[in-house]
Parts: structure tokens; sequence; C-alpha cells
């Protein structure tokens, strides 16, 4: 294996998970300390690399070096080559890991990608978050990793609280079976009886609810949402979803995707997927009208005419009536 590696993606937790199986190449726990160093590019200087990586190894046969955002510093054409050039020099007793976190879209045409690729003295990893259709079987093996199991119904509950976000559902699964003391399957009542129900995934739900004309699912997930929430608190939410909705059935409407809507309003590759999805149950005419009532409220709100719990109560009797 090449002493140089190249860590990327966007799944932070499963590069720190990786960074971790590091410590493995030390025989001796004790000299690992001693033997590692931990640099950010960030706030790198030239004489720490320099330190670090060509220093011998105490009382070990290798070091191990971590380096950390490299594109941060080195960010121009000459101090990429320069680095390069430093890199490919490194001793056989140092082991230097470097890892940024980038989005999928920008994998392949990064600088140390395309280095790696021809130079062959690197071996690159991706470490990708799972799309929001495949986070069911992330949890359900992330489970039998931290020596449990869990329900495919308990699964998919659990991706409805955390989406995409691997660290979170990890943590959750983590109570979940210390909850049920690792003695049984994970189940449906007990995702719902530990894990925090955030306000996103609520609004979420509720929205689908409406589209669907579901309108005692709907009210159901307003009044969950008013009991954690302040009414302010939660009109804010409403409005910001349904202007996330005609923003992204405008983007649609042109023949745009997930990955077009995730540049177009900045927000993450998770919300930009649920996001899209929701929209395609609207045509842009009804989010129009939608929103436009939205504004309605929120003026006769502002004058006292209406309370904006009435008010939200009112929209969801109205959109699935």
């Amino acid at each position: 294996m090449p002493n140089i590696l190249f860590l990327f993606g966007n799944d932070e937790f499963a590069i720190t998970r990786k960074l971790a199986e590091f410590g493995s190449i030390f025989t001796d726990s004790t000299n690992a300390d001693m033997n590692t160093a931990r640099l950010d590019a960030r706030t790198l200087t030239e004489d720490e690399l320099n330190n670090a990586v060509n220093a011998i190894p105490f009382l070990a046969s290798q070091r191990l070096v971590l380096l950390a955002n490299p594109s941060a510093r080195y960010n121009k054409p000459e101090g990429r080559k320069k680095f390069l050039e430093f890199i490919e020099k490194i001793p056989d007793s140092t082991r230097l890991v470097i890892y940024e976190i980038i989005e999928p879209r920008d994998a392949d045409k990064h600088w140390l990608n395309k280095w790696a690729e021809k130079s062959k003295l690197a071996q690159t990893q991706a470490f990708m978050l799972p799309r929001l259709k495949d986070m069911s079987g992330w949890i359900i093996n992330e489970t039998k990793k931290q020596n449990g199991q869990i329900d495919k119904v308990a699964a998919e509950k659990l991706v409805e609280m955390a989406g995409a976000d691997t660290r979170q559902a990890a943590q959750e699964i983590s109570k979940l079976l210390a909850y049920v003391n690792w003695a049984r399957p994970i189940k449906v009542e007990d995702v719902e009886a530990v894990s925090i129900v955030t306000a996103e995934p609520d609004i979420f739900a509720m929205v689908d609810a409406l589209a669907m004309g579901n309108g005692k699912s709907a009210q159901k997930l307003l009044h969950r949402l008013l009991e954690d929430e302040d009414a302010f608190s939660v009109w804010g939410m409403v409005v910001r979803q349904f202007r996330l909705l005609l923003l992204v059935r405008e983007v649609l409407d042109v023949h745009g995707g997930v990955d077009e809507v995730t540049r177009a309003l900045g927000v993450h590759p998770f919300v930009a997927e649920k996001v899209a999805g929701q929209a395609r149950r609207f045509s842009l005419p009804a989010l129009e009208k939608i929103y436009h009532q939205l504004l309605e409220i929120d003026e006769a709100a502002k004058k006292s005419q209406i309370t904006l719990d009435l008010a939200m109560e009112t929209l969801v009797v109205e959109l699935t009536a």
C-alpha cells in the first residue's frame, strides 16, 4: 500500500471513523501519540509539515501524519506544485494521510485526485453521504456494526428524523441499542420513544401531508410543532419551506435536477433531494397561489387581525379540503 493516502468526500463522520483506524499501524499503543502528528493546512507552517513528515519514528517502525484541508492552504498552482513535489519525497517510514471535505460533483476534478491518478504514488478513497433512498440500508448496516439489529420500519422512521446525516444516525443508533440493552431488535416504537424528532423533518412531513391532501395528518404534525415551538418560529419554518418549494419548482420546470437545486439554493444535498421530491407534487401556479396566501396571512397577523396558530390551522384545512 502506498504511504500517501487521500481521503475525500462529504461524509465527515465516515472520514473521521476511517482516520481512527490508522492507529492500528502501531503495535504498541503507548508509542502512538509520540509518532502521530495531526495537522491542519489552514494554520500550518512549512517547517511544521517538514518536521512532522521527516522525523524519525520513536520506538516504532512508522510515523503517522494526518493532514486536513490541503486546498485551504495550497490554493494556487505554484503552491500545489511545490507541495506535491515535497510529498513525493516523503520517507518510507512515514504514512501520510491527507483528507478533505468535498462534494461528489467536485471529486473527479480535485487536484489531488488528478495527481494521484497520474503519479500512482497515492491511494485515494471516497466517503460520500448515502442517498436518502439508501439511508435505510445504511442504518441497518450501521446497527450491525454496533452489534445490534433494527427492524426495517424502525430504520425508515429513523431516516425521517436523521435524514442523510450519518453522524446523527449513528449516535441515535447507539442510544437506541442502549435502550433495548442489545437484547432485541430496535422497533419503531423504540425510535419514537427515544429519538428526538427535529422541527425540520416535521415540517417536511407536514408539507408531504398537505401535498397528499391528508388534513388529519397535517393537523397532527402542526400541533406537534406548536407544542415544541412558539407559533412565530413555526410560521417562519412554514414560510421558508414553501419559499424553497416555489424556487425548486422553477428549477425543475427548466429541466434542472437535484444537483442544480443544491447549487441554486445553497442547501445540503439531502434537503435539496427532499424538497425536489415535494415540489414535484405541486404545480408552479399552485405554489404561487399558496405563497400569496402566506403573504396575506403574514400581513393580517402583523395587523393583529388573526393569530398565527389559528391562521396555520385554517391554512391546513383549506389546502386539504
